[in-house]
């Protein structure tokens, strides 16, 4: 996996960035859902094409946030040709002036996320494991990524970097088009109860929302924190009649042993 990776120095750390595009989700069947039951994970789209869409999430007060893949951060990678940064995993400040930065008009349309290089001894590897783990609606892109001068008063962009992201576009099978299977309760409640070989749907919400929200640069996204509220309410919902049912069952086994001792004392006497 990608944190095995960086743990034995398999990937170095090039920076805090953003794409042009834009969060949308999508069809998952295998590690987050099932062919049967399929879960929803996220890809990233060109915002043009979003607004051509009749999606009932309109376009947020400020940009949705995501890394370049359908996984949370900070296990996804990004992949390219360009030198990279000394990794600064190591600098503590750097998160915390990350929090610090304010939202802007102009992030409007942005994708903000973490790119990664991975060395040529490791390339063919990781590049097998991310399309082992990617290749289910999602296919290969090349995109500019700008990373952002983070150690500055003033954060700039600096030079575009070519990385690798795996996107799921509109084309494929498995992007999701129906307005109503994108409903907010509807999406809420497949993900409530869809699970893959890479664990629950709910997981990959839930990390998602917290790896948006760790991120910084204003990345905390309404659409994913609103989807995360319905789950707990479904969830919640879910614990209160499972313990009603419990509760019911607990009753009428209690009632069934004061009839059968009521019976007993009956045959005695």
């Amino acid at each position: 996996m990608i944190k095995e990776c960086l743990a034995i120095s398999m990937a170095t750390f090039v920076d805090f960035g953003r794409l042009g595009m834009y969060l949308k989700v999508t069809y998952c069947t295998d590690h987050r859902g099932t062919p049967e039951e399929p879960g929803r994970v996220v890809t990233v789209i060109e915002r043009q094409f979003w607004e051509t869409l009749n999606d009932p999430v309109r376009p947020p007060s400020q940009t949705s946030i995501l890394t370049s893949s359908a996984n949370p951060a900070p296990e996804t990678p990004m992949l390219g040709p360009n030198k990279a940064k000394p990794c600064r995993a190591h600098e503590t400040h750097t998160l915390q002036q990350l929090a610090h930065l304010e939202y802007t008009p102009e992030s409007t349309s942005r994708v903000w996320g973490a790119a990664y290089r991975i060395p040529a001894s490791h390339a063919e590897e990781v590049h097998d494991y991310l399309d082992e783990r990617e290749i289910d609606g999602y296919s290969v892109h090349y995109t500019p990524f700008h990373p952002f001068l983070i150690d500055s008063a003033s954060p700039a962009a600096s030079k575009p970097i070519t990385c690798m992201v795996y996107i799921g576009q509109p084309t494929n099978p498995q992007f999701l088009r129906d307005p109503a299977r994108r409903e907010p309760q509807d999406v809420a409640t497949v993900i409530s109860r869809g699970h893959g070989q890479s664990g629950k749907n709910i997981e990959y919400l839930y990390l998602l929302e917290k790896a948006l929200e760790g991120l910084g640069l204003g990345s905390a996204d309404g659409h994913v924190t609103d989807l995360v509220r319905r789950v707990k309410a479904i969830e919640s919902a879910d614990e209160a009649a499972a313990d009603e049912e419990a509760a019911a069952r607990d009753l009428e086994k209690s009632l069934s042993r004061s009839e059968e001792e009521a019976h007993q004392n009956f045959m005695t006497e």
